[in-house]
């Protein structure tokens, strides 16, 4: 019997939707010499596919598997077959054989049931959109010549599930190598940066994700003073402790939203530290009598539940500052000893610039009023950001806060001449933050909301996500925002990889889920857009936003009765005005559809002129449709910003009036090079 001969090719097993980032990975290992077997590079007519797929991955080297969403999703394939080949080969080695190398795009879980459990036995890696930094290229390198250990483990690496292949044959592609000195020299520096040095830093879309093991939520402290009024002092305190950990290089820290939705919790470590992604949390509380403060916190391992270290500190109010950095360093030293030996970092806090309390005590209610949906709430706010801003006008970091909460105020409640008087505070406010602390992220990301919302300059929003994502690369506001940004210019891929990528971090966080369900009802993807909707309702169920885009998918869907039962669960007022216009216009009512729609002009024309435009076009009425977008954007209508990935208006691209409206408003015509690819 023929002994078989084997390649030192990796072999790339990938679903069809997830082609960009397979070429992505492909050209990273190609650029390095590296044999890869991907058919959209060699696939020739006339192969005998089916026979070719097989002997490949019975001779290959490595089978690597990309991991997705999309694999989830789809329930048969031929690339079961190949997970199956793969296995199957599996039983034939060395049980210390290194074959199978799963790698994963964006956040699939790694409970996911439609993996073989042999896959999930293995190490596994994340490499956002198929972005492939040179550690991850220098471990298969390491694994192609035999020498499998050290492991390198990249950056963002975890054991996580899901994976596919397109149906296609299969051939290998071979990339000319690179200078060899250049390949070494990469793969040196992309260790000594990992190993030596904590996180590397490449651009802002490549960030690494760290490990899950360097992982930590702080959880609200709770509220031993006995009144309820402090609970802002104690959400201050975490939140600065959030911030400082998040400086860290190399340990993931879940953000505020999603960590704070166990406040109260009655749930065990473990089970909180599964649903966060986290093998640590921190939690304690905060008793605040008089002028005296007392601090208890705790570092718990989820894993077991086990205290890795905890201390108490009682202080004078008026040393809160340094309890805080005292606390903070604790627990980065604790963190730093058990995973992370050898590294240092200077973190930093959101205390004001003069160490006024009273200033920073406004700052924390300000955000307390702010999390809140109510125009009372946003006004609360804005009143005590102003409060920290009189009391220390340094404060750049409340300058950034007032500035977001005009914009919020302006684009959710205001209307007439107020709306722009407040858009000038908003603007006079992140200027001063700007002046103030040029190297700060929320104020860069304040800028954006300015530039995106309101002025509309979509390349300037672009650049200060941009900025604001390289001066804090773990920042999950800085993700979704730029997510928004690109979803602006119609680059949906990029934009859903971003929000995904932001909610790793901050996974319980409503309006990240309501973002993804925006960009894939543009891919028509409409049942990850219900899921990811639904996800959000379960986070923020009194939401009407929410219950509106419901409404939408099934309008899309051409569900008429489901589309009318989710409009008649939406909030009365100006969203559920907007769902029973959708839902009405594909039921067989004429008159119905009609009186409907008449009332969302009669009751919210100003603040709904995009929606009405939709309706319009969904009615196939051209006229009014233009007629209308030309008001919204009149009115300077944030709607504006969906154009050109909404499912509604897109059906007019081909019509000259949709070009001269994308002129106007400063929007790339589908197909034409965005602002940021034109530079």
């Amino acid at each position: 019997m023929p002994v078989m001969e084997h390649s030192h090719a990796v072999f790339l097993s990938y679903a069809s939707e997830d082609a960009a980032s397979a070429q992505r990975i492909c050209d990273a290992l190609g650029a390095a010499g590296i044999d890869v077997w991907f058919d959209r590079s060699e696939l020739r007519g006339g192969d005998a596919w089916d026979q070719s797929i097989r002997k490949q991955i019975r001779t290959c080297a490595l089978f690597l598997p990309i991991i997705s969403h999309t694999t989830h999703d789809r329930l048969e394939g031929y690339f079961r077959l190949e997970w199956k080949l793969a296995i199957d080969r599996c039983h034939l080695m060395d049980a210390n054989r290194t074959f199978l190398l799963p790698v994963v795009i964006d956040d699939t879980r790694e409970d996911d049931e439609r993996v073989p459990e042999r896959f999930r036995e293995v190490h596994w890696t994340r490499l956002p959109g198929g972005k492939t930094p040179a550690a991850f290229v220098e471990r298969v390198q390491r694994l192609l010549s035999g020498d499998a250990s050290p492991a390198i483990r990249t950056a963002g690496s975890r054991t996580l599930p899901s994976v596919s292949s397109p149906a296609g044959s299969w051939s290998p592609k071979r990339v000319l190598p690179v200078t060899v000195a250049l390949v070494v020299l990469a793969a040196m520096m992309a260790y000594f940066a990992i190993h030596k040095t904590g996180t590397p830093k490449p651009a802002a879309s490549t960030q690494l994700t760290p490990t899950a093991a360097a992982s930590i939520a702080v959880l609200p402290l709770a509220n031993e003073s006995g009144e309820a009024g402090q609970q802002y002092f104690c959400d201050g305190i975490s939140e600065d402790l959030i911030t400082a950990l998040s400086q860290l290089p190399g340990v993931k820290v879940i953000g505020r939203t999603s960590a704070f939705q166990f406040r109260d919790s009655k749930e065990d470590s473990r089970s909180i530290g599964a649903k966060l992604g986290v093998a640590h949390l921190l939690e304690g509380s905060v008793r605040r009598s008089g002028e005296m403060v007392r601090v208890s916190a705790e570092l718990i391992d989820t894993a077991d539940g086990s205290a890795q270290w905890s201390e108490r500190y009682d202080r004078p109010y008026k040393d809160l500052f340094a309890v805080q950095d005292e606390i903070t360093h604790a627990v980065a030293g604790a963190l730093k000893t058990k995973l992370l030996p050898g590294k240092h970092a200077a973190a930093q806090s959101e205390q004001p610039p003069s160490g006024n309390l009273e200033a920073y005590n406004a700052l924390l209610q300000g955000r307390f009023y702010d999390d809140r949906e109510t125009e009372i709430d946003k006004r609360k706010a804005i009143e005590f950001f102003t409060q920290a801003t009189q009391l220390d006008p340094r404060y750049a970091l409340a300058w950034s806060e007032l500035s977001s909460a005009w914009i919020t105020l302006s684009g959710d409640f205001l209307e007439g001449a107020a709306a722009p008087e407040a858009n000038a505070k908003a603007r006079e406010a992140v200027d001063r933050a700007l002046a103030l602390a040029p190297d700060l992220a929320a104020a860069h990301n304040a800028r954006g909301d300015l530039l995106q919302l309101v002025d509309f300059d979509w390349r300037g929003a672009e650049a200060e996500y941009r900025r604001a994502l390289e001066l804090s690369p773990g920042n999950a506001q800085a993700q979704f925002n730029l997510g928004t940004a690109l979803a602006s210019y119609g680059e949906l891929d990029q934009a859903i990889a971003l929000t995904r990528q932001a909610l790793v971090t901050d996974p319980l966080r409503a309006g990240g889920y309501k973002a993804l369900a925006t960009y894939l009802m543009g891919f028509h993807r409409l049942d990850e857009a219900e899921r990811a909707m639904n996800k959000a309702l379960e986070l923020q169920p009194a939401s009407a936003p929410l219950r509106s885009w419901l409404t939408i998918v099934e309008v899309q869907r051409g569900n008429a009765p489901a589309a009318l039962e989710a409009a008649q669960q939406a909030t009365p007022g100006a969203f559920r005005n907007m769902s029973f216009a959708f839902a009405r216009q594909i039921g067989g009512d004429r008159r119905a559809a009609d009186s409907a729609l008449m009332t969302l002009i009669e009751k919210d024309a100003d603040q709904s002129a995009y929606q009405i435009a939709e309706v319009y076009a969904l009615r196939n009425d051209a006229k009014a449709t233009f007629e209308w977008l030309d008001r919204a954007w009149d009115n300077r209508d944030q709607g504006i910003q969906y154009l050109l990935f909404d499912p509604f208006i897109v059906r007019y691209k081909d019509d000259p009036r949709f070009a001269a409206f994308c002129r106007k408003v400063g929007l790339p015509l589908p197909g034409e090079a965005t602002p940021h690819q034109s530079t």
